[in-house]
């Protein structure tokens, strides 16, 4: 195992950042990158390690470059043969087994509003070894005790989050307030400002209220459809706790993305193909 590659892994891990696995792990013959080569490429491209080297190499960035927009790795074969069909230009003779892994990056909360459901993910999350911090403009709120387990609590106004809160070391935003007036502050801001999964709690006339007002101030569709309201997998969830479930549930969900088939069986599609057959 190369301790570089490993303190890069657990650097990117630290960041929340994906990257992706690639490691050689069967030969055969003669082969430039042995038995446990292993490469790490980050989401922009650059990369540190070798599984070999040449061609191989490139074909390996290229099956990155998919991991990375499909979220998901596989199992590749390479013959290293350029006289044999589907061979690489490569005159080493040999052929390798890569294992392409897609490794997400590891969730990141801002949790906006230290009320109970954010007091209910806060028990939830360290479980996963998710991180978290809360920002409320309630000093009681926030307090240690509350939120022993955040990697910050910050007592912030709505206006002045980002300039306490860098927007992408962050994977998920979301509005937990107790103030509807609050909460649209936050919210118009972080449409402007947040990259990333941004999460409201509001009921429906709420909700609806907010979406007119940012509309007035000349948000557009596509902006306001990255708000995800209501947040979490529906299960019914009423109560905090059940609450702070679903939304993990829906976190756990997005890290992990099913194929195809499996989502067809899910919504029952495979049983009438099968029964239409």
């Amino acid at each position: 195992m190369d301790r570089r590659l490993t303190r890069e892994a657990l650097r990117l891990m630290e960041l929340h950042q994906p990257f992706v696995r690639a490691t050689v792990v069967r030969t055969s013959g003669s082969v430039p990158g042995k038995l446990g080569a292993s490469m790490l490429v980050r989401s922009d491209g650059t990369f540190t390690g070798t599984v070999g080297g040449a061609a191989l190499e490139e074909e390996v960035k290229e099956l990155a470059r998919s991991a990375f927009a499909t979220r998901a790795g596989d199992l590749h074969h390479f013959d290293l043969a350029a006289w044999r069909k589907g061979g690489l230009p490569s005159l080493c003779g040999g052929s390798v087994d890569i294992a392409v892994e897609y490794v997400p990056a590891q969730p990141n909360l801002l949790l906006w509003g230290g009320g109970h459901v954010a007091h209910a993910l806060a028990t939830i999350l360290p479980t996963l070894e998710y991180d978290y911090s809360v920002a409320d403009d309630r000093a009681e709120w926030v307090g240690v005790d509350r939120f022993p387990t955040a990697e910050r609590r910050e007592v912030v106004a709505p206006d002045a989050l980002w300039s306490r809160f860098e927007p992408s070391a962050y994977t998920h935003l979301y509005l937990l307030g107790y103030d509807a007036k609050r909460d649209l502050e936050v919210l118009h801001s972080a449409l402007d400002q947040f990259p990333n999964t941004i999460g409201l709690i509001a009921s429906a006339a709420k909700r609806e209220h907010m979406y007119a007002t940012l509309r007035e101030r000349g948000v557009d569709r596509e902006a306001l459809a990255r708000i995800r309201s209501p947040v979490g997998i529906d299960i019914g969830a009423q109560s905090p706790a059940e609450i702070a479930v679903s939304i993990v549930a829906e976190i756990v969900e997005g890290m992990h993305p099913r194929p195809a088939s499996a989502e067809r069986a899910l919504r029952g599609e495979e049983d009438v193909v099968s029964r239409t057959a």
